[in-house]
């Protein structure tokens, strides 16, 4: 049996806090922002460049052709690979390197990286360069304790997880980055709490649906047709008819939070008539087309084509019940919902390890939105993964965004402990 390395590997940790937080900073002062795709290469090669420094033979992979990709913001992603003494295992720690636009609100310079009360603050501190840096001062304390390592250690730092993960985890998904025998073990640090496995989230369906009016002015509306008005009658039966379903339909799946294991229903935007004038006065006709974007979050137990049909009948219905009315529907986006077995090796490491480290259970959940494992898991094939990380999720995408360097710490030693669990199978 293995010994247990893990007061050597939890001295090292302990000793590079500083370093930690340092290394934190210094990606959140690249200003990764999503769209458009800022700063994605001097980010890569930032990491790549560390990690060749530790003996990881290092790949620079641009996803061309993919949404977003051209010369001047080009789709780079960076994975290093390093080789134990020995065959074994892969265990590849994922971590996305884009973040969301800044926004109003906040009190600091978001790229700063400022360092305040035992905090790191920044655009992407928390979601997700707090758990990047975490897993890359996880496995350095790894090799650096010494002992001979079998398998292979990886890590990844993709592109646009925040607009779908198309530029990274999925192009590299497609390609066999993220498939068995090259792969065995995927730990993504999300921000989820240093005492929680996540093991799957819920599918989405994002759609938008038109509805057709006849323009008119509008001081005389009877001669035209109010596509506005067509769009309130969809509002009325989503209200009616479809809200109460959903909110009966509950999961078993281990989704927080609890509102969140019901099935959702959100209402993203809706735009009809004319434009403005540039005046500011509005245009004075009857609006001959409205749209409306939905999100629809759905449950394991749900599949996508039954939500698209449920939709898809009540505007049907519409068309019978109601004069004049007609309508288009548009798919953009769609993700099957995903869980990985709470008994399978790396969740259960990784739940053995926080015991280890923080001294109680974990718990299982689900996230109620996706992340980069709908790609390794549908497109790579690979079941063998969870997300766990430092960072409280409702912090995500916020004015003041940070993490707390002590969760860094903790998680970076529970990571450590789970990879070297899995490197030497343990049971």
């Amino acid at each position: 049996m293995a010994a247990d390395i893990s007061p050597v590997v939890f001295k090292i940790i302990d000793a590079r806090r500083e370093e930690l937080a340092d290394l934190t900073r210094q990606l959140i002062r690249f200003p990764t922002v999503n769209p458009p795709g800022e700063a994605y290469q001097p980010c890569a090669e930032f990491i790549g460049r560390r990690l060749a420094k530790r003996g990881f033979t290092v790949e620079y992979v641009r996803a061309e052709g993919t949404p977003g990709d051209d010369d001047r913001y080009p789709r780079i992603n960076v994975i290093a690979r390093r080789d134990g003494m020995a065959a074994g295992p892969c265990v590849h720690f994922n971590g996305h390197i884009d973040v969301v636009q800044t926004g109003s609100g906040w009190t600091m310079d978001p790229f700063a990286g400022v360092v305040k009360d035992g905090k790191v603050f920044g655009r992407g501190a928390c979601d997700m360069k707090g758990g990047l840096a975490a897993s890359i001062i996880a496995v350095e304390a790894l090799i650096d304790s010494g002992v001979d390592l079998p398998g292979t250690l990886e890590i990844s730092g993709t592109v646009d997880e925040e607009s779908g993960g198309y530029g990274g985890v999925h192009y590299l998904a497609e390609r066999g980055w993220f498939s068995p025998p090259r792969v065995d073990h995927v730990i993504i640090p999300e921000p989820l709490n240093v005492d929680r496995v996540c093991i799957g989230h819920r599918g989405v369906w994002w759609a938008e649906i038109e509805t057709h009016g006849r323009i008119a002015h509008g001081s005389m509306p009877f001669l035209g047709d109010c596509a506005v008005r067509h769009m309130n009658a969809v509002l009325d039966r989503f209200e009616r008819d479809l809200y109460p379903k959903l909110a009966a339909r509950r999961t078993d799946m281990p989704v927080v939070p609890p509102g969140a294991r019901h099935s959702t229903l959100n209402i993203n935007s809706i735009h009809g008539g004319q434009a403005e004038q540039r005046s500011g006065y509005p245009a004075p006709c009857v609006p001959d087309s409205c749209r409306m974007v939905i999100d629809r979050r759905l449950l394991i137990e749900e599949s996508i084509d039954s939500v698209k049909a449920e939709v898809v009948d009540l505007l049907n219905r519409l068309v019978e019940d109601r004069a004049g009315f007609t309508y288009g529907i548009r798919d953009i986006f769609e993700v099957k919902p995903t869980m990985a077995d709470r008994n399978g090796p790396v969740a259960r490491l990784t739940a053995a390890a926080i015991r280890r480290v923080i001294g109680r259970d974990p718990e299982f959940i689900c996230s109620p939105g996706t992340y980069d494992q709908k790609h390794i898991d549908r497109v790579g094939k690979l079941k063998d993964c969870i997300a766990y990380g430092p960072g409280i999720l409702d912090l995500a995408h916020q004015p003041d965004e940070y993490v707390v360097i002590d969760d860094m710490v903790t998680s970076a030693k529970v990571m450590a402990l789970a990879a070297w669990s899995l490197l030497h199978k343990i049971p």
